[in-house]
């Protein structure tokens, strides 16, 4: 890898760079109000955030069409509440913006609708730093398989081991584990370091302001024959 060729990065996007966790825990209730089943917890439901909205559903309802009506029920409601209801975390526009301009190539990686994933990217401005999307509809297979991170490094013709992988939830980590890029833990989203710990994160970040540095560190550690894990360039103790 040359010295000049700055690493992409990738991210997930709920819980990630837009903080929608109200939005999609409002969608559920609604989707399920009425249902004569059971309905997910929140805890239930945020612990599936990270997987396509049909795999979710899958173990709660008994058949193709009980799931098919709770899926337009949700998304009406995402729809209809979306604009309201998502909002970038802060610092995540100033800190795309810093790795824009330092040249690194990014994009999103997310098991949310393409159409979905695309109005809250434009709703929130980030949109124009992304150089590749891949949303449930981009792919077949989806996180926590590796398939969605790979295909994001064909499209901008990168190496996992010139990539890192910023995501909140286990099934972020779990997929850029296996692809093979450095992975990142938000600790700024629904999850917490002790329920990203048994995923094996190489680092965990409690600000996405702190991610410009972070890859600075990496970067400088890959060039002189260092890993994240071994010890040389990670922030934060396990």
């Amino acid at each position: 890898m040359s010295a000049e060729r700055r690493y992409a990065v990738l991210f997930d996007l709920d819980g990630t760079l837009i903080d929608s966790i109200g939005l999609l825990l409002a969608s559920v209730r609604h989707a399920f109000d009425g249902f004569e089943g059971r309905a997910p917890t929140e805890e239930e439901w945020i612990s599936g955030i990270g997987t396509p909205l049909a795999d979710q559903l899958r173990g709660f309802v008994e058949s193709d069409e009980e799931a098919e009506a709770l899926v337009g029920r949700y998304r009406d409601y995402q729809r209809r509440h979306h604009d309201k209801l998502t909002t970038a975390y802060d610092g995540v526009l100033e800190t795309l913006e810093q790795l824009y301009n330092w040249g690194h190539p990014m994009g999103v990686v997310t098991s949310k609708s393409n159409e979905m994933m695309e109005r809250g990217l434009k709703r929130t401005g980030i949109d124009v730093y992304m150089k590749t999307l891949i949303g449930s509809d981009s792919c077949t297979v989806h996180k926590p398989d590796p398939y969605p991170v790979r295909m994001a490094l064909a499209e901008l013709g990168y190496e996992a081991h010139e990539t890192v992988f910023v995501g909140d939830s286990p099934h972020d980590i779990k997929s850029g584990n296996a692809a093979g890029v450095t992975t990142i833990a938000a600790l700024w989203g629904p999850f917490t370091r002790n329920q990203l710990r048994p995923y094996d994160p190489a680092l965990y970040l409690d600000r996405i302001t702190e991610l410009p540095g972070a890859i600075q560190r990496l970067q400088a550690g890959a060039i002189a024959g260092r890993t994240p894990r071994d010890g040389t360039v990670a922030l934060k103790p396990d």
